[in-house]
């Protein structure tokens, strides 16, 4: 199955999200294959999960404190369905990759919000 991207974001600190985050996959049995600073406020994950912790999962996200994105909600509510109507143990062990986006909103401030905007106008 090819990797599945997740965007979400934060508007609490990297320090405070990302210990739980961490410990959340963990917790559902992901595994993290790699993860890196984009920049000052971007911060990528790619991580490895069970079609059978997928529900697991997208509730520790959420319970991290994760913001997701509509499309991201969508593509894991998608899995769910997936897993729910999957009867054998072998699609259960099915690998799926996320390449998981966060952004920490904490360090943008309102200025630099504007700013952006009206240059891009």
């Amino acid at each position: 199955m090819p990797s599945l991207d997740i965007q979400g974001f934060s508007y609490d600190e990297r320090s405070d999200v990302l210990p739980g985050l961490l410990i959340a996959l963990a917790d559902c049995g992901g595994w993290v294959m790699d993860r890196k600073a984009l920049t000052s406020s971007l911060m990528e994950l790619r991580v490895e999960v069970q079609l059978r912790s997928i529900l697991e999962l997208y509730g520790s996200l959420v319970a991290a404190g994760l913001e997701l994105t509509r499309s991201s909600h969508l593509a894991l509510t998608d899995l769910c369905t997936c897993r729910r109507n999957v009867t054998t143990v072998t699609d259960l062990g099915q690998v799926i990759a996320l390449k998981m986006k966060i952004s920490f909103l904490d360090e943008i401030s309102l200025h630099s919000l504007l700013e952006s905007s009206r240059i891009s106008a």
